[in-house]
C-alpha cells in the first residue's frame, strides 16, 4: 500500500495551483452571481476594488480591475445587493478562489432605491439640497442654455414653447441623456456654461435647463450621479431641472433651483407669455396715465387757489417804486458830495509827496540791488564750484562702470560663441540625420510607388486598352465593331479599331504562345485586361 503511494506522481505547489486553476477556468469559466457586497473598504490605491460576495449561507471573494471600474456606471458599495458576470478563477498567493468581476449592476428596483437614499442622505448631510441656497429665476432671460440631446423630441418641445411664449435666444449643449460617460458630460456641459465669462464672445446663459424624457430608473441613472449633483450645486447660473415626467424623481431635482415636471413645464417656467406682459404693460401705462392726469388736476386747481390768494402786482410793487424815486432824487446831491471828499483826499496827499522822498527812495532800492547781485555772484561761483565736483565723482564712477559693463559684455559674448559654436555643432549634426532618414523614406516611398504604378504590370506583358476619351475600357461588351481603341503597352502605344463580333458576344482570346500553361486552381483571380 505505501509502495503504491510512493509511486504516485510527485507535484510542485506552483503546478498543482495552476492545475486547479485551469480545470476550474474550465469548468466555471463565465459566470453570473448574485450577492450582497461585504468587506469593501473603498478603491486601493491602485485602483482595483477588493470585496466578496455573500448569502445566507456562502461567500466568495470578488475583484475589479481599475480599467473596468472607470467604465462602471454603477460602483460597487457596502451592503449593496448586486448581479455581477465574470470568470472564476483561483488566487495561487492564498490558495483561494475568486470572481474578477466584467460588469456590475444592482440585483433589481429595490437595490437602486436603497443606492439613491444612501446618496441622497449622505448629499444633504452636506447642505446641498438646503433651500437657502437655491437662487432665484430671472424674469426674462436674454440667453437660454439647454443641456440635452439634440436629436430627441425634449429640445424640439423646449424650443417652440419658448417661440409660443417669448423668443429667446437658445444655446444647446448636446450631451449623452443615458449610458456610459453620460454623467460626465452632462456635468461638463453645467461646468462649460458657468465657465464662459459674462462678456465674452460667446453669451453666457442668463438660465440652465437641464432636460430629458421620460424613462425607466436606470435610463435616469445618470442625473442620480454625484459628479451632476455637485456640479449643478455648484452652478452660479439658476439651473431647472426638467428630468423625465412628472412622477420621475433624481436628485438632481433636490438641487436644481427648480424643478419643471417636464421640458415643456421647464420652458414656461423660463419665460412668461409675451402676449400677457404686453397686455399688463398696457393696464399699467393706462393706469399710470390716468394718474399723471389726476395729479396734473389736483395741481392745477392748488395753482388757482394760490393764485386767488396772492396779492395783484401793483399792491408788490407800489412801495418798491416809491423808494426808488426818492433815491432818485438824493442821487445828484450825494455824487457832487462824494466827489468834494475824493478831491480833498488827493490834495492832502500831493502835499506829502516831493522829489527828494522819491530820490531818497531810488537810492535806498539802487543799494539793495547791487548787494543781492553780489549775493547772487557769489551763490553762482559756490554752485559751480560744487557742480564741478559732482561732475568728476561722475565721471569717474561712470569710467570704472563702463569698464566693469565691457568686461561683462565680453564674458558674456564669448559664452554667446560657446554655445552658438555647440547649437550650430548640433544643428548639422540633426541635419545630417534628417537627410539620411529623409532620403531612406523618399527611396523607401519610390519603392512603394514603383511596385503601385501599373507601368509594372505593363512590363509583366499586359496591356491597357483606353477609348478615344483616353478612358479604361474594362469589358469586352463596352467595345462595338469599328471603334478606335489606344493600346498601351510597356514601351509605347498603339492604335486600333476593334474588329469581330460585337458587344456581348466576345470571344475567347486566343493562348499565348511560348509561355507556361497556367493551372486553372491558380488563376482563378488572375483575369485578361482585354476580356
Amino acid at each position: 500500500m505505501n509502495e503504491a503511494r510512493i509511486n504516485v506522481v510527485e507535484w510542485t505547489v506552483s503546478e498543482l495551483s495552476a492545475a486547479v486553476k485551469r480545470s476550474l477556468e474550465d469548468a466555471y469559466g463565465f459566470v453570473r452571481v448574485r450577492g450582497e457586497i461585504s468587506g469593501f473598504r473603498g478603491t486601493h490605491a491602485s485602483g482595483h476594488c477588493y470585496f466578496a460576495l455573500k448569502d445566507e449561507n456562502a461567500k466568495i471573494d470578488a475583484v475589479i480591475w481599475r480599467s473596468t471600474v472607470a467604465r462602471m456606471r454603477i460602483k460597487p458599495a457596502e451592503g449593496l445587493e448586486v448581479v455581477v458576470t465574470g470568470r472564476l478563477t483561483t488566487y495561487p498567493g492564498k490558495s483561494t478562489y475568486q470572481i474578477v468581476v466584467d460588469t456590475l449592476a444592482p440585483a433589481g428596483l429595490g437595490a437602486l432605491m436603497a443606492l439613491i437614499e444612501e446618496r441622497k442622505k449622505k448629499l444633504a448631510a452636506e447642505g446641498l439640497f438646503d433651500p437657502a441656497r437655491k437662487q432665484l429665476l430671472p424674469f426674462l432671460p436674454a440667453v437660454v442654455g439647454v443641456v440635452t440631446s439634440p436629436t430627441g423630441a425634449v429640445i424640439r418641445d423646449i424650443l417652440h414653447r419658448l417661440a409660443d411664449r417669448f423668443p429667446r435666444r437658445v444655446m444647446v449643449w448636446p450631451v449623452r441623456v443615458q449610458g456610459d460617460g453620460s454623467a460626465e458630460q452632462v456635468a461638463a456641459a453645467i461646468n462649460g456654461f458657468n465657465a464662459l465669462p459674462p462678456e465674452g464672445p460667446i453669451a453666457r446663459p442668463d438660465l440652465i435647463i437641464v432636460a430629458r424624457g421620460g424613462g425607466s430608473l436606470e435610463d435616469l441613472w445618470s442625473f442620480n450621479e454625484e459628479i451632476v449633483v455637485r456640479a449643478a450645486a455648484a452652478s452660479l447660473i439658476p439651473l431647472i431641472s426638467a428630468v423625465g415626467h412628472e412622477t420621475d424623481v433624481t436628485l438632481l431635482d433636490f438641487v436644481a433651483d427648480k424643478r419643471a415636471p417636464t421640458p415643456t413645464a421647464a420652458a414656461e417656467m423660463a419665460v412668461p407669455v409675451r402676449a400677457d406682459l404686453i397686455l399688463a404693460v398696457g393696464r399699467l401705462a393706462l393706469r399710470a396715465r390716468t394718474a399723471w392726469q389726476r395729479c396734473e388736476e389736483a395741481r392745477r386747481t392748488e395753482l388757482r387757489a394760490a393764485a386767488r390768494a396772492l396779492p395783484t402786482a401793483e399792491a408788490l410793487l407800489g412801495l418798491p417804486r416809491q423808494r426808488l424815486d426818492h433815491a432818485a432824487t438824493r442821487l445828484p446831491r450825494a455824487l457832487v458830495a462824494n466827489a468834494h471828499l475824493h478831491h480833498n483826499q488827493f490834495a492832502r496827499t500831493v502835499a506829502r509827496l516831493s522829489p527828494q522822498l522819491l530820490r531818497t527812495r531810488l537810492t535806498r532800492c539802487g543799494e539793495l540791488t547791487a548787494a543781492l547781485a553780489q549775493r547772487a555772484r557769489r551763490a553762482e561761483m559756490v554752485a559751480r564750484a560744487r557742480r564741478r565736483e559732482r561732475l568728476a565723482v561722475a565721471t569717474l564712477r561712470l569710467g570704472a562702470g563702463l569698464k566693469a559693463n565691457a568686461q561683462a559684455h565680453a564674458g558674456r559674448i564669448a559664452a554667446a560663441q560657446e554655445r552658438t559654436a555647440t547649437l550650430a555643432e548640433r544643428a548639422r549634426r540633426a541635419m545630417l540625420t534628417l537627410l539620411r532618414q529623409q532620403g531612406a523614406a523618399v527611396e523607401r516611398h519610390g519603392q512603394l510607388l514603383a511596385a503601385l504604378s501599373h507601368r509594372g504590370v505593363l512590363a509583366r506583358g499586359f496591356a491597357l486598352v483606353r477609348d478615344v476619351d483616353g478612358r479604361p475600357v474594362r469589358l469586352a461588351a463596352a467595345v462595338d465593331p469599328g471603334m478606335p481603341l489606344d493600346i498601351e503597352f510597356a514601351d509605347g502605344r498603339v492604335c486600333a479599331r476593334a474588329e469581330g463580333a460585337s458587344a456581348g458576344a466576345a470571344e475567347p482570346s486566343p493562348k499565348p504562345r511560348g509561355r507556361p500553361r497556367l493551372d486553372k486552381e491558380n488563376d482563378k483571380g488572375q483575369g485578361s485586361l482585354f476580356s
